[in-house]
């Protein structure tokens, strides 16, 4: 399966995808194209994983949620390492982390490793929370020997990286794991490979493990100029992560959107609070909040999932509170984010704010957003 002259990555995928579903190599999900394939053997492929050094020298493992790295992430959880599990499409945040119940037994871990169990058993891991990551596995749709690598081609695999390149979660020492099918080892032309495209140091199949020796660099960080707006209207992490490095005098110019000065700040205009007695069409509303819930609380809850509104109205005694956000979409966004967010026990409700009248905000706490426009919320 050696790709031809002039070949593109969505060639190379194609031909992995049309021959493991010929060769019926392919195991459920079917059919394998537009996914990380899963394949017959992927157990087996993945036996090698805690076999190697750098997993028994790890403390935390970063494993996608793809279905032929199951047994791989069951492997950290049984070695009691953390493991975190990227949130599909990055939408609620970057991390999750996952935690089986006490006692688990082998069967509950395993649980725990399947889609299912990634989303009964993880709490999210907000920006803030200085993890780092000894040791990272990505899915592949091809790779080479010398370590280069073809995704689905929506791009997860490299951007995860990258934001935890910025989060200075993992460095250019972090080894990089990949679980395939032999068939998926193939010639990559160098001529295909980008900066933002993340290389493997370790190949598992079910039949080898190979040691790449890869020395071209892993991605230094965000390639915003690659980060279209719609991307970035999707993701708040994002968002957080642009915000930062903006603060930080880094050019986060986007692939279709104007150029973002460095230390650019808005006007004071833009960052003025709300009239009083009113909350404007950028607000969102969070109801049903626990009689014993606290602001901060809630502030972690956001920053977890990445959701960074400019300022926040607490109202503890009506159990509820107010986001407010700079524009419409900000907000429609968050809404998006939070559906199903649970606090304490409570699934609170979430939705886009009506004009108040100032009775309703009567016993608010709100505060002007801090000078770098992160959340800044005051209250008991």
């Amino acid at each position: 399966m050696e790709p031809r002259a002039g070949v593109s990555k969505q060639d190379i995928r194609e031909r992995i995808w049309d021959y493991m579903e010929s060769q019926n190599l392919a195991d459920f999900p079917r059919p394998v194209h537009h996914r990380i394939p899963n394949f017959k053997g992927a157990s087996r492929a993945a036996e090698h994983f805690p076999r190697l050094q750098a997993f028994k020298m790890a403390r935390t493992i970063k494993v996608n949620p793809d279905a032929p790295q199951k047994n791989a992430r069951f492997f950290v959880l049984e070695s009691k390492k953390t493991l975190l599990v990227p949130t599909p499409r990055l939408r609620t945040g970057l991390f999750n982390k996952i935690t089986p119940p006490p006692g688990a037994t082998k069967d509950i871990l395993r649980k725990c490793a399947t889609s299912q169990g990634v989303r009964n058993y993880s709490t999210p891991v907000g920006l803030d929370s200085k993890v780092l990551v000894d040791l990272v596995v990505v899915g592949s749709v091809a790779v080479s020997e010398k370590g280069w690598r073809v995704g689905k081609g929506e791009g997860y695999a490299d951007l995860e990286y990258a934001m935890m390149v910025s989060m200075g979660a993992v460095s250019q020492g972090t080894p990089v794991v990949t679980i395939v099918h032999d068939c998926q080892v193939v010639d990559i032309p160098e001529a295909l490979l980008e900066d933002h495209d993340l290389t493997v140091d370790y190949i598992l199949t079910p039949t080898r493990v190979i040691t790449t020796g890869c020395e071209r660099p892993k991605p230094a960080g965000i390639a915003w100029s690659k980060i279209s707006c719609e991307m970035l209207g999707k993701m708040p992490i994002l968002r957080s992560l642009r915000h930062r490095e903006e603060q930080a005098g880094k050019d986060v110019t986007l692939q279709d959107g104007p150029r973002s000065p460095p230390g650019a700040t808005r006007s004071p205009r833009d960052l003025a609070p709300p009239e009083l007695g009113s909350v404007p069409p950028s607000s969102v509303q969070i109801g049903n909040l626990p009689r014993d819930a606290r602001v901060s609380e809630l502030k972690r809850a956001l920053s977890a999932l990445g959701v960074a509104p400019s300022r926040l109205t607490w109202q503890g005694p009506q159990h509820r509170a107010f986001l407010h956000f700079r524009d419409p979409a900000e907000a429609q966004q968050a809404i998006a984010c939070l559906q199903g967010f649970r606090l304490g026990a409570n699934t609170v409700r979430v939705v886009l704010a009506r004009q108040q009248r100032a009775s309703d905000l009567v016993g608010g706490h709100t505060t002007e957003p801090l000078p770098d426009h992160r959340l800044a919320i005051a209250g008991p």
